[in-house]
């Protein structure tokens, strides 16, 4: 029965798999009805789990739903846009790399949304989501603006209106947005606001 035990607490440790036919599997030396007993229990405590770990993350889920990537739009062109928006405002432009799929650039859009930082955003940007895809997608706009490694998504641009990286020291840092603070995104893009905006 111990063989039974740590079996199934190695497979629930694992993460997604289908744990009753593998605890049918290891359980064979105890008998088929230990087996379908064990196999019940395990399934039973794995839903448990998740139910729990559900209903403990669904309110850090619901930040993360903006999905901005669209992997339709023309990168090369929206930039265009972008830089000659700014030339116009005096704004500076944002270029956010990154993807749906990625939790972190996710994390990253639904801080945009708060109000006090999407005010910032608004008034000195001109904001641009860039779809990279799994890093297979427009990788040859970032190399162009010469980032020709990243570490994780979202990479981060911070441009002037002529084009020239402001951040250059710092586009890797947000690759763990979703668990950076709200309040670190609001200080480090109101630290890039426009200058005449800081003056004020």
């Amino acid at each position: 029965m111990k063989l039974v035990f740590w079996g199934v607490m190695a497979l629930m440790s694992w993460g997604c798999v289908n744990v009753a036919t593998s605890a049918i599997g290891v359980a064979t030396e105890v008998g088929e009805t230990a087996a379908k007993t064990t196999a019940n229990a395990a399934n039973a405590g794995v839903n448990a789990a998740v139910s729990k770990k559900s209903r403990k993350t669904r309110k850090q889920f619901e930040h993360e739903e903006p999905r901005p990537f669209d992997e339709t739009s023309d990168p090369n062109l929206d930039i265009d846009v972008a830089l000659a928006q700014a030339e116009r405002t005096g704004k500076r432009v944002l270029l956010i790399f990154g993807g749906n799929w990625c939790h972190d650039s996710r994390g990253l859009a639904a801080k945009f949304e708060e109000p006090e930082l999407a005010t910032v955003i608004r008034e000195n940007f001109e904001l641009v989501w860039i779809d990279i895809g799994f890093r297979d997608r427009n990788m040859n706009v970032l190399r162009g603006f010469g980032v020709n490694r990243i570490y994780g998504t979202p990479v981060v641009l911070i441009l002037s209106p002529s084009g020239d990286i402001l951040n250059g020291d710092t586009i890797h840092d947000w690759r763990a947005a979703d668990s950076r603070s709200y309040r670190e995104a609001y200080e480090y893009f109101q630290s890039f606001a426009i200058v005449e905006k800081q003056r004020e």
